[in-house]
């Protein structure tokens, strides 16, 4: 059997690339430091994550632009976003994070796949996207978070605000960054254990059970023989174990809609046990990504006309 390891959960970032980024990280200081940015713009940094977002997003909205050097969408995303920043005028900061110089924020909001934005509004992390969006449509989804704060009216609003501000001040966790460690030298057991840590102490906590998935689907994934995997689900449409593996595949190669699709295709094909185990994985692969991430809402949707 010859395993997959073509997947981690952001890959491996290797010292050229981690010096290039605090070699960023520095230029970035000095050039706000000598007004090279605007006020609205901040480069921001795992040391000081909860002052420049979960602080200052009490008093006004904080967008954050996941974002690395080598990543080309972002380059286009990036301008767009600080354009739109420029236009408000401080009604919204946006704060900039260089994923490659930051890993304790990227474990912490478990970074899969950037250009990653997402708000931050009195501490509670509401609302965010992937990918390089037109200007119109982040200039709409911007509006939409400028109106959940204007209903929030200010520092803990909503009954879940303990626990979504717990989240964004998440960066701070060194369990977190144990885990983010431990998954760039390949260690899943350590990763496992580490967000095994956190959910002992925060049950339920979005961020681990997100990180603890995305560690099985690995495991899982390591196990496959992909020749074999493809072959068998091909031969057996209806089998849903033979789909899951290969949508685990698919989810683990950032093929996530192939994979949701073909899940739900063996719920709509299937019925009572057969149907159970394949609603079940697919269940499964939506804690790999943000609870939020639009082709889980889109899949879940989905999922709930199938069955009712």
């Amino acid at each position: 059997m010859q395993p997959s390891r073509d997947f981690s959960l952001r890959g491996a970032v290797d010292l050229g690339a981690r010096q290039a980024a605090a070699q960023r990280r520095q230029q970035a200081a000095q050039a706000a430091s000598s007004g090279g940015q605007p006020a609205h713009v901040i480069d921001v940094t795992d040391q000081t994550f909860n002052a420049d977002v979960v602080e200052r997003s009490r008093s006004v909205p904080v967008i954050m632009d996941l974002w690395a050097e080598w990543c080309g969408p972002c380059k286009q995303l990036s301008p767009v976003l600080e354009k739109l920043a420029a236009e408000a005028g401080g009604s919204w900061v946006l704060a900039k994070v260089d994923v490659d110089a930051n890993p304790q924020i990227s474990a912490a909001l478990q970074v899969q796949s950037i250009p990653m934005v997402v708000a931050v509004i009195a501490g509670q992390m509401v609302d965010g996207f992937l990918g390089a969006l037109p200007e119109a449509n982040v200039r709409e989804w911007i509006g939409q978070i400028m109106q959940v704060a204007q209903q929030a009216g200010g520092p803990g609003a909503g009954p879940d605000a303990a626990a979504a501000e717990a989240g964004a001040g998440q960066a701070a966790d060194p369990g977190f960054a144990d885990a983010q460690q431990a998954m760039e030298r390949g260690d899943l057991d350590g990763a496992a254990a580490a967000f095994e840590k956190v959910l002992a102490s925060a049950p339920g906590h979005p961020a681990a059970t997100m990180g603890l998935a995305q560690v099985d689907l690995i495991r899982r994934v390591n196990t496959y023989d992909r020749a074999k995997v493809l072959r068998e689900a091909e031969e057996n449409p209806d089998d849903p174990d033979a789909q899951a593996r290969v949508a685990d595949i698919d989810v683990a190669m950032n093929k996530v809609e192939d994979g949701f699709g073909r899940l739900l295709n063996t719920v709509r094909r299937t019925s009572g046990e057969e149907r159970n185990r394949a609603r079940l994985h697919l269940l499964q692969l939506f804690d790999v990504l943000p609870p939020r991430d639009p082709r889980v809402t889109k899949a879940r949707a989905t999922l709930s006309s199938l069955l009712f």
